[in-house]
């Protein structure tokens, strides 16, 4: 599998705006089915964005007209840009892979490949 490896993370108040950056090691060969979940303590990890292989893009509705994933073909970086922040985004953000063009379902179990994760905390 490749490497994944999250960053941009940090506390950031509510209505602010913070750049999740998902580096992506190793083949070029085939990006795949790219995704951003986030997981809140107690409360199970969730997709939030999936980028298809395609271009097309989906979102979680909780975070849709504030999210946007993207994908830097020569940076080979995935991003997820967060506006508007709400508390109730606070969680840590995974970044997620899934080889091939078969993006569903969008859960956590359908996705091999993981990064470490980084923490979004937002406050008031």
């Amino acid at each position: 599998q490749v490497p994944l490896v999250e960053s941009g993370g940090g506390s950031v108040q509510a209505g602010g705006s913070l750049r999740l950056s998902c580096a992506i090691f190793g083949s070029t060969v085939g990006r795949g089915c790219l995704a951003w979940f986030r997981q809140a303590p107690g409360k199970e990890r969730e997709g939030v964005a999936l980028l298809y292989p395609s271009g097309d893009t989906r979102y979680d509705d909780s975070v849709k007209g504030r999210f946007t994933i993207s994908h830097d073909n020569a940076k080979r970086t995935l991003y997820l840009q967060m506006n508007s922040l709400k508390r109730e985004d606070a969680a840590m953000y995974y970044c997620a892979r899934r080889l091939g063009v078969d993006c569903h379902p969008f859960t956590r179990t359908n996705y091999p490949t993981w990064g470490q994760g980084t923490q979004v905390t937002v406050s008031s």
